[in-house]
């Protein structure tokens, strides 16, 4: 009997937010889950891992039939590395971060927890995706997503990815009528214009808040960004390759 795909689950939100909960059920159509995810919120932790602080696994009771899930004290690339060598007893054979409640598209890979946690399985050799909703509210609506979760994940497990690649998806914000199918595109270049809200606290001593507004620089149509203001999915092909190889002849010939 040909056994059923083994998938890992993970996210940055939390292993109690509400978007994990939706990939769960999805992919729970699609194989064996298993949750290994944050036990608070890690959004914006990149690929940040736990090397001077001890790291804990709980199981926990994930509320779906069937499906083992653990909440760990680490960051979502932690959750990749301890889920793949403590908790599971074989290579699984997909891994999926999300949903993220907000984008992941553009300037936003560079720090999201959600697509490292996909980029930490890919560099294990895990065919993973990391999926994300343009809605930051914690009561965001992921109705009418299954359909595209199940149809992206599904290929992937039937066809695979090529080494070190990674699917990042985002959908933008509307109903699921309003979607006008799916775009594969490249990261848009972007930007966060960004300043400090310098305040002081009740002992006089001052502290800062992270404030910004987000500037897409990229107005061509071939981009996350593009997509998803036009309603569109997009998927994106990442690489886990930082070499900027166009570079590197003229780099030659400097005088180093």
């Amino acid at each position: 009997m040909t056994k059923r795909p083994l998938i890992l689950v993970t996210n940055d939100d939390g292993i109690i937010a509400p978007g994990i909960l939706k990939l769960v059920e999805v992919m729970k159509e699609l194989g064996d889950v298993v949750v290994v995810a944050p036990d608070k919120p890690q959004s914006g932790k990149s690929h940040a891992i736990t090397l001077d602080a001890t790291l804990y696994l709980k199981k926990t009771s994930f509320g779906i039939a069937g499906v083992k899930s653990y909440a760990s004290s680490g960051t979502p690339a932690d959750c990749v590395k301890i889920g793949l060598k403590e908790v599971l007893d074989r290579k699984p054979d997909l891994c999926v971060s999300g949903i993220n409640h907000g984008s992941n598209a553009s300037v936003n890979m560079v720090y999201s927890g959600t697509l490292s946690a996909a980029v930490e399985a890919g560099i294990k050799g895990v065919p993973a995706i990391a999926f994300s909703l343009l809605d930051y509210d914690w009561n965001a609506n992921f109705k009418g997503l299954e359909k595209y979760v199940r149809k992206i994940a599904k290929n992937v497990l039937e066809k695979g990815l090529p080494d070190r690649v990674v699917l990042n998806v985002n959908f933008p914000k509307v109903s699921k009528e309003s979607f006008k199918g799916i775009k594969i595109v490249r990261q848009s270049k972007s930007n966060w214009n960004e300043n400090f809200d310098k305040r002081m606290n009740p002992m006089g001593k001052e502290y800062f808040w992270l404030t910004g507004v987000f500037e897409n620089l990229d107005t061509s149509d071939d981009t996350d960004e593009f997509a998803l203001k036009n309603n569109f999915i997009s998927v994106t092909p990442v690489k886990i390759d930082f070499t900027a190889h166009e570079f590197m002849d003229k780099l030659r010939t400097w005088n180093l």
